[in-house]
């Protein structure tokens, strides 16, 4: 079986995001770039199940020469192969899908994992955008994944609890924190990914359908104010949320 992971470079949550000089990128200086965490489980289902149905992983990522360090550390926790689709232009959800979509229909996988969402953007639509454009059955937040044969059993995460959903290859498949416990790469996996092939090549891009227009920081909260520490406090309290806060 033909398994693809798509997974993203995104900046460590620790960070301090500083927009950039153009107000539409942030700046990558001081960041420290990471694999989403979302695609970690993405992995690890991936690898699971080649180890129980046989076949080759292979992972697929769009960015620029930085993504090959993330797409090393996937081959080091046991991926085949990997796949860098080139792209340092700012481009939106719907155009990284279909870039995708073509690598994924070069590499004829008939299962595609994703993280269920990206960290940067947090859009999570990447997977269910993929498999419209492949015409793939999908299933998202998904924390439960059993196969058998062609057939598809998931349990995923909906308001208030959980949805079962059978369906069939060919699937694209977004993972959820509580899918598995993804695994460390060994100091063997470390040093046999070093030996495997990550293929460069142009990405397949298409207009945006979105444009970023401007970037900014969030206002900086209003300090709060301290009215008193007994019950006199309690006129000037009202007085303010009338006269300032205007919520009375």
């Amino acid at each position: 079986m033909k398994i693809a992971v798509c997974i993203n470079n995104v900046p460590d949550t620790a960070a301090k995001i500083i927009i950039g000089k153009d107000d539409q990128t942030i700046d990558p200086k001081d960041v420290t770039f990471i694999l989403n965490p979302y695609d970690e489980f993405a992995i690890e289902e991936a690898l699971k199940t080649k180890e129980k149905l046989g076949g080759e992983v292979t992972i697929i990522s769009l960015g620029g020469e930085e993504n090959k360090e993330t797409i090393r550390k996937a081959l080091a926790m046991g991926a085949d192969n990997g796949v860098l689709l080139k792209n340092t232009n700012n481009i939106d959800s719907y155009s990284v899908a279909a870039a995708l979509a073509n690598e994924i229909k070069l590499q004829e996988a008939e299962l595609v994992f994703f993280g269920k969402q990206s960290i940067d953007y947090d859009n999570g639509i990447i997977g269910q955008l993929t498999a419209g454009m492949l015409n793939y059955n999908c299933v998202s937040v998904v924390v439960d994944f059993k196969i058998d044969g062609s057939q598809i059993i998931c349990e995923r995460e909906i308001e208030g609890g959980r949805e079962k959903v059978e369906t069939t290859l060919p699937c694209v498949i977004t993972a959820q924190k509580g899918l598995n416990e993804p695994r460390y790469a060994s100091l063997k996996g470390i040093m046999a990914s070093k030996k495997k092939t990550i293929e460069e090549k142009d990405a397949f891009i298409v207009d945006s359908k979105t444009e970023i227009i401007r970037m900014r920081q969030p206002e900086a909260k209003v300090p709060g104010k301290i009215v008193g520490h007994d019950a006199s406090a309690v006129p000037e309290l009202v007085r303010l949320l009338k006269v300032e806060a205007k919520v009375v």
